[in-house]
């Protein structure tokens, strides 16, 4: 009955099969050098019933490790990609932290724009008011200067009037 579960367990009892043999071939071999006085035999049906013990003892407590290591294995999978998204998520808030920060200082620079904004309508409507103050000067003294020589005129004029003229012969 333990040869017809070995041989429905597929081929990796198979394939452990031959290479308990091929040690258990070895091992005769080794202990005839440990002892050249003694030969032993081996009945190759003792062997094999040796083995097929051997292995319906051990290969279902190996099959079972083997389940646990693979459920071990997927577990572990599963841990990684888990942690992944977690390592992601954090990326994500230092993402977030950086944007509030960088929309903190681009509060300072629209303040520092607005500062500047105000300063320089301030300039503008002085320099305005400098020119119209400039243009009222510039006017005002060429009105001086007009006003200057209109009086000079005037003065020419009487000077001309006071000269004396020679009377007419008539």
């Amino acid at each position: 009955m333990e040869v017809e579960g070995m041989e429905d367990e597929g081929p990796s009892s198979q394939n452990e099969l031959p290479d308990l043999r091929a040690t258990q071939q070895q091992q005769p071999a080794d202990l005839q050098s440990s002892t050249p006085a003694e030969n032993v035999c081996v009945n190759q049906k003792a062997v094999d019933k040796l083995t097929e013990g051997f292995l319906s003892h051990y290969l279902p407590d190996l099959q079972n490790s083997k389940r646990a290591l693979q459920e071990l294995t997927q577990n572990q999978l599963i841990l990684l990609d888990t942690l992944d998204q977690e390592v992601t998520k954090f990326r994500e808030c230092n993402t977030l932290l950086d944007l509030n920060s960088l929309f903190t200082e681009a509060k300072i620079y629209q303040n520092k724009l607005v500062n500047i904004r105000k300063e320089m309508i301030m300039l503008h409507e002085k320099t305005t008011k400098l020119k119209k103050r400039a243009l009222k000067l510039q006017q005002q003294k060429q009105k001086e200067l007009l006003e200057k020589e209109q009086q000079r005129e005037r003065e020419l004029e009487r000077e001309r009037q006071l000269i004396a003229k020679p009377a007419k012969r008539t």
